[in-house]
């Protein structure tokens, strides 16, 4: 289940993320991550319209969350995390969508200090 306290919310959270974090990325997605305050790992997504129309960009987010939620427990940390897709990540299927992901959590897990 993916609830509210699972997600980042507030724009001042993206923000802090942004400012204070660290990122990964591939020719698909960026990741920015930081040690979170609450004693869970959450999930922020940005999927802009350069990405593709409202059908793709929808997608792309339920892509993610089900990828979060699946393999949070991966996660060694409590992290924030916020999802940027890129222009590229509209024509993935959903297979490759995940394998992408998969590679970016395993960069986050090395530059995790846990």
């Amino acid at each position: 289940m993916f609830t509210r306290e699972d997600r980042l919310r507030k724009r001042s959270e993206f923000i802090h993320l942004s400012k204070t974090g660290r990122s990964v990325q591939n020719s698909e997605f960026i990741v920015l991550f930081s040690t979170g305050q609450n004693h869970r790992s959450r999930l922020g997504v940005t999927v802009t319209k350069r990405v593709g129309n409202a059908v793709t960009r929808n997608r792309i987010k339920r892509l993610f969350r089900e990828y979060f939620r699946s393999n949070r427990e991966n996660v060694g940390a409590y992290l924030d995390i916020n999802i940027i897709a890129k222009k590229e990540a509209a024509g993935l299927t959903s297979a490759k969508t995940f394998t992408s992901l998969e590679s970016l959590f395993k960069k986050v897990e090395r530059y995790c200090v846990c």
